[in-house]
């Protein structure tokens, strides 16, 4: 009976020990996670405000020139299709329109 009594103290130290391995193991993971360059940048505010400003005015820059580039595609295709005769003529319209608005602006 005495084994048996030592035996049910010995058995919770070995799964108390798996656990002290595993969240010693989750300490180092922790630590290396703050460690990243990622992490650092989130935790200072004035760093943060100044990536997302970056970030927005990449966006913005990439936006516009994007629409420039297939407003300036769209309207050389509408300009190239003068030939058929009811598409031709819209598009002659648009193309005007279109003109008319740049020259407005120099």
């Amino acid at each position: 009976m005495a084994t048996r009594a030592k035996r049910k103290t010995e058995e919770p130290e070995e799964p108390i020990k798996a656990l002290e391995v595993e969240v010693a193991g989750l300490r180092r993971e922790l630590a290396k996670l703050n460690g990243h360059r990622f992490i650092r940048v989130q935790n200072s505010m004035p760093r943060l405000l100044f990536f997302q400003f970056l970030r927005g005015m990449a966006l913005g820059l990439g936006t516009v020139v994007g629409g420039g580039l297939l407003l300036s595609v769209i309207v050389w295709a509408l300009a190239q299709i003068d030939f058929i005769p009811i598409i031709g003529d819209w598009a002659g319209q648009i193309a005007a329109e279109l003109q008319a608005g740049t020259s407005v602006g120099e």
